[in-house]
């Protein structure tokens, strides 16, 4: 970063954890293309699901798949006085389905990691929705296609056993969601869904959090925003490696979404999206071309930018703007369900 590019403005603690992540994933990245788990591990907390209510979010996981450890945290929001006898539902109405993809550069993290499991009970209680948390394959162990079957896996499965979630969860009002290479997964599960066609299940929208794209180019973002929390070029660079078929490079369509093998959308039902992005995110103008490339589909999109904001902001309450993010996350889901 030039000495004359401005610098984010972050609260004490949250330079403090950001600090201590970006050392913990450097340090556990090998030069070999390998993962030290055992050391990310170690300080990778987790929580355990807990059916009575905490802050009135009820929680429980269920399997999906044993054999490729794919599995969903479910959080469902409960009112003092009105749970049910069915894991927690509330007697209220109908309440809309998120689909949640975690972020982690498909290397790190699950639904059980005390970040996200912060992060979608606030989801869950301040939206008022039932939140599935996604626990998918992760690389280097686990290369591409892998981790977007997984995220197709556990939507045929909701598909098909719509008994597991609440008795008061609108399969109707359905949207999928994630952050950072969560985002990206969300992309292309939407992509699947539309072209197989689900039976009780019905994408209305797609929430994409600062989605991980990328591309053999490197843009203005990438050469100009240097030191910035958790993306570098050399980091993402590391990440499309080991996550992409032997001899691909980052033009793949799994990367570059949007780039020369994209996707043809033009024929699909794709849902409405809406898009975050971050002044001070390295990724952001692979972001930004997203929206654009939906547009030019003909796709309804929104795009919603925090010029201040560093990638990854949203999972600190310390920010403001991660509270203002989660209430337009809201206001999208209520304006997507009343219109369809």
């Amino acid at each position: 970063m030039s000495k004359n590019q401005p610098k984010p403005l972050l609260p004490w603690k949250v330079r403090a954890t950001i600090s201590l992540l970006t050392v913990l994933t450097d340090a556990s990245c090998r030069a070999n293309g390998t993962v030290n788990r055992r050391l990310f591990n170690f300080f990778d907390l987790k929580s355990s699901p807990n059916a009575t209510p905490v802050n009135g979010v009820s929680t429980k996981d269920v399997t999906v798949n044993a054999e490729n450890n794919v599995w969903f945290r479910l959080f469902t929001p409960t009112v003092a006085g009105e749970v049910t006898g069915d894991g927690g539902a509330t007697k209220a109405t109908s309440l809309p389905v998120v689909i949640f993809f975690h972020g982690g550069g498909y290397t790190f993290l699950s639904p059980s990691s005390n970040l996200y499991d912060a992060v979608c009970r606030r989801l869950c209680r301040e939206i008022s929705a039932v939140i599935v948390s996604v626990n998918y394959r992760l690389t280097p162990e686990h290369r591409y296609p892998s981790q977007y079957e997984d995220g197709e896996a556990v939507l045929r499965f909701l598909d098909e056993n719509v008994t597991v979630l609440p008795a008061n969860a609108d399969l109707s009002k359905c949207f999928l969601a994630g952050d950072s290479a969560g985002g990206n997964l969300a992309h292309d599960v939407v992509v699947r869904a539309c072209k197989t066609g689900l039976q009780n299940i019905r994408v209305i929208g797609l929430i994409l959090i600062q989605p991980f794209f990328g591309g053999e180019e490197r843009t203005e973002a990438e050469i100009n925003l240097v030191g910035m929390p958790f993306v570098s070029v050399a980091k993402t660079d590391w990440i499309w490696k080991v996550f992409l078929p032997e001899g691909s490079d980052r033009d793949h369509g799994a990367v570059n979404v949007c780039g020369p093998n994209a996707e043809d959308l033009s024929g699909l039902d794709y849902p409405d999206t809406l898009v975050f992005v971050g002044g001070f995110d390295p990724l952001i103008d692979w972001q930004k071309r997203y929206y654009d490339w939906l547009k030019k589909c003909g796709k309804k999109a929104e795009l919603i930018e925090y010029p201040n904001m560093v990638h990854g902001f949203h999972v600190f309450p310390d920010f403001p703007e991660s509270t203002q993010l989660i209430m337009q996350v809201k206001d999208f889901i209520n304006k997507v369900s009343n219109s369809k």
